[in-house]
């Protein structure tokens, strides 16, 4: 259901942009923003509501991985301006609780892109993740990062 909706948002979209005549970026978000209104209003059915909460959510799931990845990245400009004493690297073993293949593959490029971060393995039981990290303060600190940052994010949008 919640396809269908994302594919109506983008019929309604399109033909905003050929109503209008203008072919910019500002036009298409515009109108991508004006239907998903159209489309919240006349949408009764409560399976397809679904749509309306999944899209915010990942919106700000981009924003949130952006701001993690330039905030990671200046870490370690930072890190790597400094003598190479200061670095504290680590393997660290993150317990999981994402379950699907797609959720843990999706986890653990969310770690990997962060800068100074690795996604080394992940066990057998996929149960368990093991990530090298270049700058380690506490152990405990980043498990719990990573699982109310990034995992408990996660979750929210593939539940």
């Amino acid at each position: 259901m919640t396809n269908s909706m994302f594919l109506n948002n983008l019929l309604l979209t399109i033909i905003w942009v050929l109503a209008t005549g203008t072919l910019t970026e500002e036009n298409f978000i515009f109108g991508f923003l004006i239907s998903f209104g159209i489309l919240y209003i006349i949408t009764i059915n409560k399976e397809e509501r679904k749509y309306f909460t999944i899209l915010p959510k990942l919106i700000s799931f981009i924003m949130f991985m952006s701001w993690e990845i330039l905030k990671a990245n200046l870490v370690t400009v930072k890190e790597s301006l400094y003598a190479k004493s200061k670095l504290e690297p680590a393997v660290i073993k993150v317990p999981l609780t994402v379950e699907s293949d797609i959720g843990i593959t999706i986890l653990a490029t969310m770690v990997s892109v962060t800068p100074g971060t690795l996604v080394m393995d992940i066990s057998d039981d996929k149960k368990v993740m093991y990530v090298h990290v270049m700058h380690v303060r506490s152990k405990k600190e980043f498990v719990d990062e990573v699982k109310n940052k990034f995992e408990k994010r996660l979750l929210e949008i593939l539940r």
